[in-house]
């Protein structure tokens, strides 16, 4: 197998977490977003959305998308479960993993692209929609910190991928203007346990 990977890029970070949660290790491919080598024809001609990650399997097939990667590679390699280990446990950690992604990342991310100078010339940007987003991102983080009380853990009683979708969302917002706030007792907590994790620095 080989991944397409970009250092400074949120989704590939999950998937590298995830990988060294699992202690795996797979031969990457470096993309140079700055260069924009993903918007090339040949990048496009593996990924036509022109994103990272992706995996390339050993046959050929080309597998986008780092929630959908992690999957296919829980299934090869089960132990330690990071999308839950009953049937419940999965759902459960499907529901929040989809939450996190609308409700936390979406909107960081949204701030991120309307506001930030990486994107100048990459999309329209439109700095009050930008605002915007960063409103919306805040509401939610308040909105988690009550959800977090009395859990160690997003979605089950032990680390999973809604962590490390999470942690990697609020990373991005860190560095781009849309901090958790220092009275979010909870979500700060929970923050600071995930990223002193070993694997936080994947």
């Amino acid at each position: 197998m080989l991944l397409y990977d970009m250092t400074v890029g949120m989704n590939p970070r999950r998937v590298r977490i995830f990988l060294a949660e699992k202690g795996l290790s797979i031969p990457t491919r470096q993309v140079d977003g700055v260069k924009r080598e993903n918007l090339t024809p040949e990048f496009h001609a593996i990924n036509s959305l022109g994103k990272v990650p992706v995996l390339e399997l050993d046959d050929g097939t080309l597998l986008t998308e780092s929630v959908a990667i992690c999957r296919y590679l829980e299934a090869l390699h089960p132990e330690k479960p990071l999308f839950g280990r009953t049937d419940l446990e999965k759902a459960q950690v499907d529901m929040w993993t989809r939450r996190i992604e609308f409700e936390i990342v979406a909107p960081i991310v949204s701030h991120f692209q309307h506001t930030g100078e990486y994107w100048i010339g990459r999309l329209q940007q439109e700095p009050i929609c930008g605002e915007h987003a960063r409103n919306r991102a805040l509401d939610a983080f308040a909105w988690l910190d009550r959800e977090l009380k009395g859990r160690e853990f997003i979605a089950a009683d032990h680390y999973t991928i809604a962590d490390i979708v999470a942690q990697c969302g609020f990373l991005v917002g860190k560095a781009t203007g849309a901090r958790i706030p220092t009275e979010l007792k909870e979500l700060n907590r929970w923050y600071s346990s995930v990223v002193a994790r070993p694997t936080a620095r994947a």
